[in-house]
């Protein structure tokens, strides 16, 4: 099963594909996790991203189509794929959709994790997470444990990304909205759209998102 998540940032993809890959041995092609593993693999792709890279050039749709198209045609045994951070915007939709039917592959089901803006700014600027192995907390309704230690792996090093301040947030939405948000109109007329509620709690998302994947 190939599935996309959708939602702008802070509504926890994230954090749902981290369970869905625990959980349902999905792969999770994060752009740039796929993009950092590229320019270190030594691959004839890999050279080209860690040129561009190196650069400071914007990557192509070309580029990532190309770094999916590797992942897709992996063979090793898995349950499916998340599409996680692609597409952003209606050509890397239609772009994703040719390569998904070139490889014989079909998408799924399209999940957007809707949330309130209001709401999604006090998550953000509160937002915390596991240096190694990327467990997310929050000051108010998932704090850091008391010992300082990540009940995921035990790590002891927590960071805050440098754009969750309100200002930022406000131009990533922003983003969001000019770019992507489109995409939910665009699987709507595929009739492949899903909606949960992105604010709920994460075991409840989860259980969201399940209904989905299980229907």
């Amino acid at each position: 099963m190939n599935i996309i998540l959708l939602g702008p940032p802070g509504a926890g993809k994230g954090t749902q594909a981290r369970h869905l890959v625990e959980n349902r041995n999905m792969v999770q092609l994060s752009t740039g996790d796929m993009l950092r593993e590229a320019k270190d693999s030594g691959t004839e792709m890999g050279k080209v991203v860690a040129d561009v890279m190196a650069r400071g050039a914007l990557v192509t749709d070309e580029i990532v189509i190309g770094l999916i198209r590797e992942k897709l045609t992996d063979k090793s045994e898995h349950g499916g794929f998340i599409f996680d951070g692609f597409p952003r915007t209606l050509a890397q939709a239609d772009a994703l959709g040719e390569l998904m039917q070139a490889e014989g592959q079909t998408l799924d089901a399209v999940i957007e994790m809707r949330v309130d803006d209001e709401a999604l700014v006090d998550r953000i600027t509160a937002r915390s997470t596991c240096g190694m192995c990327g467990e997310v907390y929050n000051d108010n309704t998932k704090p850091i444990p008391s010992d300082g230690k990540c009940t995921n792996c035990g790590g002891t090093e927590f960071k805050r990304r440098a754009d969750d301040n309100e200002e930022s947030l406000k131009t990533r939405l922003m983003a969001y909205y000019k770019q992507t948000s489109p995409l939910i109109g665009y699987y709507y007329a595929k009739e492949m759209l899903s909606t949960v509620d992105g604010l709920g709690e994460i075991a409840e998302v989860q259980g969201s998102i399940a209904g989905v994947l299980d229907a």
